[in-house]
């Protein structure tokens, strides 16, 4: 008995999951840009911003470890085990960066970026896993960190 390899990706794959990485890192990528000056516009001094983005990091470390969890044990059919959690971090971000330039109270803009923020961990996790799951073996045996470093390369 053989065992064979997992068939290389093909072209479409290989796009579909680096647009779906872009995806993610525009949406940071907003986050950083505009949040500071939407809170310093609706009354926020320059003194409290840092309390009100530490709400970022800490929703990656509560929501990362949850959705991977769930994610490892869902099965809704076509969409899969990680499909539903890409398609409700991408309609929470959508949500949350369509209010997020109307907020007219400092409260609603900081729980809008702690949304925005869930929303794509939500998305990213199942995303990583995915690439992991798609990867030829080879791949898999390289350290998690090193494909990480290799990711952001």
């Amino acid at each position: 008995m053989t065992i064979s390899e997992k068939p290389r990706r093909t072209f479409a794959g290989l796009w579909n999951i680096s647009f779906g990485f872009f995806g993610i890192q525009i949406g940071f990528a907003l986050q950083n840009s505009n949040m500071s000056r939407i809170f310093q516009t609706l009354g926020s001094s320059l003194d409290d911003l840092p309390a009100l983005w530490v709400a970022a990091p800490l929703t990656g470390l509560l929501v990362q470890p949850i959705v991977g969890y769930m994610s490892d044990r869902t099965w809704l059919g076509r969409l899969g085990r990680r499909r539903p959690y890409f398609l409700a971090g991408a309609l929470l971000a959508a949500l949350s960066l369509v209010l997020m330039p109307i907020a007219n109270v400092l409260l609603m803009a900081a729980v809008l970026l702690w949304t925005l923020d869930a929303s794509l961990n939500i998305s990213m996790e199942p995303f990583r896993a995915f690439v992991g799951i798609g990867s030829r073996p080879s791949w898999s045996a390289i350290p998690p960190s090193r494909r990480a470093c290799n990711r952001s390369v």
